[in-house]
This record gives structure tokens, C-alpha cells and sequence, in this order.
């Protein structure tokens, strides 16, 4: 298993654009495909899988993983979390923000 903290943002956007490129061709679809499906050009999915792209917005990644079926996965990402007792308050409300008290 990689280590992702080792990786810069630029490095870990190149690693998720070959990623990409072999689930795309696991789903024995071209580019032209994923693009006609996502509404993408066919340049930001090229320069995407090629390690070219300097930034993918999060919008269009999301689309690119639903063009593979991979949408589902986000939930590995940032899974969902139990209640903490740590954030709630009285009258069984939750904390919204988080405020440290000053050391004066």
C-alpha cells in the first residue's frame, strides 16, 4: 500500500489519472466515450489520464467516476462517521464549530 502523505497534490492528481485510465479501459471505453457520457472534453480526460492536468476540479472527477461506476467509492474516501459524544451539547444538540479559548 502506498503512503499518500509522501505525495505532493500535482503527484497525487497524476497517480488518479492512470488509475482512471485502467478502470476506463476495464469498462472497454474510450476516451470519446467517457467524454460523450460526462459531457467532458476529450483534451481534460487525455490531459487527466497522461498526468498532464495541473488541477481536477472536484466536480469533474466526480463525474469521470461515475462514467467508470465508481462513484460509490467516495464513501471510502470520507466515510461517514458515528456520533461522537465529544460534539454534542446540552439539550442533545450538536456543536457546529469548534472554538479554542484564549490563553491570556
Amino acid at each position: 500500500m502506498l503512503d499518500m502523505y509522501e505525495y505532493s497534490a500535482t503527484e497525487l492528481i497524476r497517480l488518479l489519472g492512470t488509475r482512471f485510465r485502467e478502470y476506463r479501459l476495464r469498462c472497454n471505453m474510450t476516451q470519446k466515450e467517457v467524454a460523450e457520457r460526462t459531457g467532458l472534453g476529450i483534451t481534460t480526460i487525455t490531459t487527466f489520464e497522461n498526468g498532464t492536468a495541473g488541477n481536477v476540479s472536484l466536480a469533474t472527477f466526480i463525474l469521470l467516476l461515475k462514467a467508470v461506476g465508481q462513484v460509490n467509492s467516495i464513501d471510502g474516501l470520507l466515510p461517514e462517521l458515528p456520533e461522537s459524544p465529544y460534539l454534542q451539547r446540552s439539550g442533545n444538540r450538536k456543536v457546529q464549530r469548534i472554538r479554542h479559548k484564549d490563553n491570556e
